[in-house]
Parts: C-alpha cells; sequence; structure tokens
C-alpha cells in the first residue's frame, strides 16, 4: 500500500477542554528544543510520556528511538483530558510531548529519519492552541489544522512551520507504533468512517 504523506484521523477533541489542560500547565517548564540549529525563536517542550527512568530535562523531551518503555510524566497527571486524547489511541503510545512555537519562529525544513507509517512509527499532531497565521509546509504544500483535529504526518520528507501569528502555537504531539489499528485509517474504505467525537 502506497502512504500519504499526510492524514486527517477521523477523530475529534474538544478544543476548550485541551485549552483548560494547557493552562492546568501554566507554572510547569517549558525545554528548549535540543536541536537549536533547526529552529530560531521559541520551539520549546513539555514531556507528558517520556522513556522509562529518564530525569533530565533534555532526555525526557526526547523521543527515543531505541527506547522500548515508556511511561506518563508527572505533568500529565494533571491534564485529564490529554489523558482521554492519548486513551483514544488504540495501539502502543510511545512518547507524548507538547510542543510549543513561539510568535514570530520558525521551525527551519528538516527531516526526522524513519518518522513515517512505512517504518512502523507514526507521529501524531493535535494542535491545541493555533491561529490561521501559522505556516505548516510538509513536502513543499501547507497543511492547515485546526484545534482539536488529529494529523499524521510523514515527518521522514521536508517540512518546516513559521508561526506569523501573534500567540503560541502549541500541539499535543503523540508517537504511535503503526500497528493494524492505525494503518486502518489509510484503508481506502477508511474515507466512509464517521468522524468520532472525544467529549
Amino acid at each position: 500500500m502506497a502512504f500519504p504523506d499526510r492524514l486527517q484521523l477521523p477523530l475529534s477533541f474538544d478544543p476548550a477542554r485541551l485549552a483548560c489542560d494547557l493552562d492546568a500547565l501554566a507554572a510547569a517548564p517549558w525545554t528548549a528544543h535540543y536541536v537549536q540549529q533547526n529552529y530560531e525563536g521559541d520551539w520549546s517542550v513539555i514531556p507528558l510520556r517520556c522513556a522509562a527512568g529518564e530525569t533530565h530535562p533534555i532526555r525526557m523531551i526526547y523521543s527515543d528511538p531505541t527506547a522500548t518503555a515508556f511511561v506518563d510524566t508527572p505533568m500529565l497527571a494533571a491534564c485529564s483530558y490529554f489523558q482521554d486524547v492519548i486513551a483514544a489511541f488504540v495501539c502502543e503510545v510511545r512518547a507524548v510531548r507538547l510542543m510549543r512555537l513561539g510568535p514570530g519562529s520558525v521551525i527551519k525544513a528538516h527531516t526526522d529519519l524513519d518518522l513515517d507509517i512505512e517504518s512502523g512509527a507514526a507521529r501524531i499532531h493535535v494542535p491545541v492552541v493555533t491561529n490561521p497565521d501559522v505556516d505548516f509546509q510538509l513536502n513543499g504544500s501547507r497543511i492547515e489544522m485546526a484545534a482539536g483535529q488529529a494529523w499524521y504526518l510523514r515527518l521522514s520528507d521536508p517540512h518546516a512551520v513559521a508561526n506569523r501569528g501573534a500567540g503560541d502555537r502549541v500541539h499535543l504531539v503523540l508517537d504511535l507504533v503503526a500497528d493494524d489499528w492505525l494503518r486502518g485509517f489509510f484503508e481506502p474504505s477508511a474515507g466512509d468512517m464517521p468522524l468520532r467525537r472525544v467529549p
């Protein structure tokens, strides 16, 4: 099967409840993304699930492809709706992070090796707060993602993001094992799936 480079999944989450959980973490520290050559401005992370045993802030935000065990971080305990969102993915959930791109900040064009369903790993983006002036480019084509939607993106392909708006762009980013459940969304018959809203 040939997989597309992007797919909006038939899952929908409540933008107000997503924003409420983000507000619950107002006092939590954001850690600057460690690949500094890939961005300008503020690109920072709060880890909600990380590799088991990690305690250093940088290691907690790193989605280690060699790790086999992942655990919830203390930050997730304060976020009951984020927990519901994670539970909606009926497959193995590895790292989960909140990723913030501040106003005027840019993620430069880059690729993330082996981060695609073909390799058995899928990254899902759920926008928590966003604005119309966020420009997410994948393979030179813009993707417009609204708060509460769920998107698979093949990030082993070239991608870049610019937040030209006045507010933060924050996505809930889930790294999943691409099993039969997840691949089912890519079957031709999946186009008839009803939208499943998580209240």
